[in-house]
């Protein structure tokens, strides 16, 4: 807020544009039409139980799904991936949000814990084993990225 101004950063194109507004932009009349495009939802919440839950053979559940990025939600509990995945048409970012696995790569061997980020470029094989610290629900939130990707953190 500045003064009795709300201020909006707008980007466009890589550029902030700075709007100022007599309230802010919650503020409005409400949601007239496709209120249920904006999503809030608990990944913890049994109903998402993707398919690899109980097995290494089974799949992540799609989240959501755009022409250049997917994003999946795993969850592995009793089986270690005993087959090597090799994904050709996409980068993989992967977050491990609950629990901890070991990530074996052609580029190295990793084991995710809570918070960890990981990217697997498009090509490199890998599959994820339980580890010591693992826990009876280990989950992930993958995102399977077609566009090229450039590492920008410190």
């Amino acid at each position: 807020m500045t003064g009795n101004k709300f201020r909006e950063l707008v980007t466009i194109n890589g550029k902030n544009v700075v709007l100022l507004h007599d309230e802010p932009p919650v503020k409005n009349a409400g949601v007239a039409e496709n209120g249920d495009m904006f999503h809030m939802l608990n990944i913890f919440d049994g109903k998402f139980q993707p398919s690899n839950y109980n097995k290494a053979d089974g799949t992540p559940l799609r989240m959501f799904d755009a022409k250049t990025v997917k994003v999946d939600l795993s969850k592995r509990s009793k089986e270690d991936m005993g087959f090597w995945h090799r994904n050709v048409d996409a980068h993989e970012i992967i977050i491990c949000v609950k629990g901890a696995l070991r990530w074996e790569t052609e580029m190295g061997v990793k084991t995710m814990h809570e918070g960890d980020m990981m990217f697997i470029p498009k090509g490199i094989a890998h599959r994820s084993m339980l580890c010591e610290d693992s826990l009876p629900e280990n989950v992930l939130v993958e995102l399977k990225i077609v566009d090229e990707v450039t590492y920008v953190g410190g």
